[in-house]
């Protein structure tokens, strides 16, 4: 699997961007690198890259959230420190993109940058178990909207396929239709197939590559919509 130095993470409410980003910063610091995650959600209040500040400061991984994280306010206030993602050539750098078109423009100030250094990975979250997201039209019709927000193009599909704790095996690999069929009329190759880490033992050899999840703790406090 290569890695570039940027991967962003981006796709309907719901999908498990967070998760995703959070899982994949822990997976490159585990190779060695020097990583650090940038949480540009400024619409979403629930699910934050913020909520695993704990794990990632014991990872030894930097955190980048913006200025009200985790606290009564919710305003769209980027720090002028998540420029360091793509002015440190020598970090690899994770983004968490804020759901649907609205919070993609958050990315667009960046995209200059990004598009120069052009060492990137930009990955559309895909899962088919979400009610708005449920087939290729719709999720193509999401990944266009994004698109146009940020004006930076998709290249990679990340399958998160998942019913949150009633995940199974058979769950994903459920999904396998939906996901072929998205990476075949879009043109993106599949990055990564991810699952909680308890079904991972049982898809050893039927989904390459896979990434296990561990779930932000907040997960479990809040009310379930089927999604991590």
């Amino acid at each position: 699997m290569e890695h570039k130095r940027l991967t962003l993470f981006a796709g309907h409410y719901g999908t498990g961007k967070t998760n995703i980003a959070v899982n994949y910063a822990l997976f490159l610091r585990r190779l060695g690198k020097k990583v650090c995650i940038a949480d540009l959600d400024i619409v979403n209040p629930y699910f934050r890259t913020k909520d695993s500040a704990e794990e990632l400061e014991r990872a030894g991984i930097d955190l980048i959230s913006p200025q009200y994280a985790n606290t009564n306010v919710d305003l769209p206030a980027l720090p002028a420190e998540a420029y360091r993602l793509v002015e440190d050539k020598n970090c690899y750098g994770v983004m968490d993109i804020g759901g649907d078109d609205r919070g993609a423009y958050a990315l667009g100030r960046y995209v200059p940058y990004i598009i120069k250094e052009n060492n990137y990975r930009m990955v559309y979250v895909a899962n088919c178990y979400r009610p708005l997201t449920r087939t290729v039209d719709d999720a193509l019709e999401v990944m266009a909207e994004i698109e146009q927000a940020c004006g930076l193009r998709f290249t990679d599909i990340v399958n998160n396929s998942n019913l949150g704790e009633e995940t199974t095996a058979e769950t994903v690999l459920n999904s396998l239709d939906f996901i072929n069929k998205l990476s075949e009329r879009s043109g993106l190759p599949i990055f990564l197939h991810s699952a909680k880490a308890s079904a991972c033992e049982a898809l050893e050899g039927k989904l390459s590559p896979l990434l296990p999840l561990h779930l932000q703790e907040r997960y479990f406090d809040l009310p379930q919509e089927g999604g991590f």
